[in-house]
């Protein structure tokens, strides 16, 4: 759906799932959507080097979250939510797939 208006398919899917999840990292977007991990990190690359997403090290683990200083990131936010509802019902269940980083730790409760 936006795939059109920022001419490119990876950045649709980044910023619908960054306005889910609030932060990703590559590898965690690559298992998400089943693609290679090499358009992802350059994509990521580029939307840093724009200014709209800001990146940190978690570990060794570059992850990425939205701008705040981004001028247009309200606007972009909204896009992003708003496209995600045109989306069909099973892509939908892909974006909101997450898994757990960590194992649970022996004895918690569920």
């Amino acid at each position: 759906m936006l795939e059109y208006l920022f001419s490119n398919k990876n950045v649709e899917k980044i910023l619908i799932y960054l306005s889910l999840h609030d932060k990703a990292n590559a590898t965690e977007l690559k298992h998400a959507f089943g693609t290679s991990l090499d358009p992802i990190q350059k994509t990521l690359r580029k939307l840093e080097d724009g200014g709209l997403l800001a990146s940190f090290l978690e570990g060794r683990t570059r992850v990425f979250v939205w701008n705040p200083r981004y001028p247009f990131l309200h606007e972009i936010q909204a896009l992003a939510k708003k496209s995600y509802e045109f989306l069909p019902s099973n892509i939908q269940e892909i974006y909101q797939l997450t898994k757990r980083k960590r194992p649970r730790k022996t004895g918690k409760p569920l």
